[in-house]
């Protein structure tokens, strides 16, 4: 579990434990990860799941020491927003530009691919195998505010989507989960706290789900092999909505995003 320390991963954690699956917890926060593991009886991970040698040699020492990865769930994400000035902007944000894309690109897409290089030969040679990346809905849809995070999730969806089409047969399966606003440090809410408000970019029009939820829907999903687990389930009608007709799902995110903007002034 990459992102373990926190967030959709602390409480996929806890859920798997009851699954009775043996749970690793990767997290870049080590402690983060060590408080985890103690509480599910697992092992801790210090990660940073955007360097390839670092995931590699996790994997490695996993399948040694542990065992097989029968599951490896992709979760870790970051986010920054754009600045004031919009997707094209070069200024502003939490961090500089080209460091928000650098990041987004090598934590919300090449760290899947990454496990996906180190995993897919092992799997495939033990007959088998799965993996759960966890993108957004961001990936289907977009997200208002923040071009990099948009961008980086509508490429892991289809990375998701190649992993599953190519390695279907080889027995390996694939998920890909694209939940909306979930209460986790990534929209500003802190580990156990009863808050559900918040979000940004309007992420929280159809509620803010708790990690807990996210967790069951995640395993609900992954019992039944499907590919795409969406916690938020209005996700699939937006979806066809912009399928059937992209200008004007298009037009309709304009006039959300000016109303978004009437609401800060």
């Amino acid at each position: 579990m990459t992102g373990g320390g926190h967030g959709i991963g602390r409480a996929l954690c806890h859920r798997l434990r009851k699954e009775n699956c043996d749970i690793v917890v990767a997290d870049i926060e080590e402690t983060a990860a060590k408080k985890v593991a103690e509480t599910v009886d697992g092992r801790a991970f210090a990660l940073d799941v955007g360097n390839e040698t670092e995931l590699s040699e996790f994997v490695n020492q996993v399948e040694q020491e542990i065992g097989p990865i029968d599951l490896f769930v992709s979760n870790a994400g970051v986010g920054f927003g754009d600045a004031v000035t919009g997707a094209a902007s070069k200024q502003g944000g939490q961090v500089a530009c080209d460091d928000r894309w650098e990041a987004c690109w090598r934590v919300n897409v090449m760290a899947h691919v990454y496990a996906a290089r180190e995993l897919v030969p092992r799997m495939r040679e033990r007959g088998g195998g799965y993996l759960v990346n966890v993108a957004s809905a961001a990936g289907l849809l977009s997200q208002i505010g923040d071009a990099a995070y948009s961008a980086t999730k509508h490429a892991a969806v289809a990375f998701a989507e190649s992993l599953a089409i190519t390695h279907g047969e080889q027995g390996i399966h694939v998920s890909v989960v694209c939940p909306q606003a979930v209460a986790t440090r990534m929209i500003g809410i802190e580990d156990d706290s009863d808050l559900r408000e918040g979000g940004f970019g309007g992420n929280d029009v159809d509620g803010i789900l708790s990690p807990e939820a996210v967790a069951e829907c995640i395993v609900a999903g992954i019992d039944e092999r499907r590919f795409l687990i969406l916690p938020h389930s209005p996700v699939a009608t937006y979806f066809q909505r912009k399928a059937n007709d992209h200008d004007r799902w298009i037009s309709g995110m304009q006039r959300f995003q000016r109303k978004l903007s009437e609401k800060k002034a």
